[in-house]
């Protein structure tokens, strides 16, 4: 119990730092293309508790961890007009964009904090630095690759529709409604564990040999 704890308490500052900045991104870059419904509606801050889902922020990631599977989690998503923004199919992609790069920029900042903390190892803050710098890497890995699955309402489902032929971008985007049922059946099966287990090992490899921790 006093390990689910300590584990609670190092992993709170990178999942609430991961899902809270992935959400306001996406209403930022939303705003800079012409769409306000985000910015009326208050979601781009970085205030946690305008994202907070309690199931996907609070209640998944705290079983997950209690289990010892994939730290896995959500916030409620950011209002997005799609039709609001200047070119909505081009526009599109980097509104969609936005949330998988804070996570690779969150992912390199956690990966310099490890660093540093390798780099003191005799100092009495290195270990817990350490731990949260893993914690970081993992859950921002996790929800990098997650969304760029080509399955919408995924921010990779979205990629796919803006980059496809318009024909083709039709057929993806009537998927959208069945997205998080298809997602949660994956996540109840070894599907989901199948497909994003290689693509988060590489990229934490790829991390490991740029920062060499």
């Amino acid at each position: 119990m006093d390990q689910l704890i300590q584990t609670i308490v190092i992993a709170a500052i990178p999942v609430l730092f991961a899902i809270t900045l992935h959400e306001a991104a996406h209403g930022y870059v939303a705003r800079h293309f012409g769409d306000m419904t985000a910015y009326a509606a208050g979601r781009i801050s970085l205030n946690p508790i305008r994202h907070i889902d309690p199931v996907g922020t609070i209640l998944l990631p705290l079983l997950t961890l209690a289990v010892g599977g994939i730290l896995f989690g959500w916030a409620k998503p950011v209002p997005v007009n799609f039709s609001a923004l200047r070119h909505p199919k081009k526009d599109m992609l980097w509104v969609a964009l936005a949330g998988p790069a804070s996570n690779l920029v969150m992912a390199l900042g956690w990966a310099l904090v490890a660093k540093v903390a390798w780099a003191f190892p005799g100092s009495y803050y290195a270990e817990p630095m350490l731990e949260m710098a893993q914690m970081g890497i993992k859950i921002n890995a996790v929800l990098m690759v997650l969304n760029l699955l080509p399955l919408p309402p995924l921010d990779g489902g979205r990629i796919a529709v803006s980059l496809l032929p318009y024909r083709q971008a039709y057929q993806l985007s009537k998927i959208e409604p069945y997205g998080m049922m298809i997602l949660i059946v994956l996540a109840v099966t070894p599907v989901l564990s199948w497909i994003l287990s290689p693509l988060y090992r590489a990229f934490v490899q790829v991390l490991s040999l740029i920062f060499g921790i």
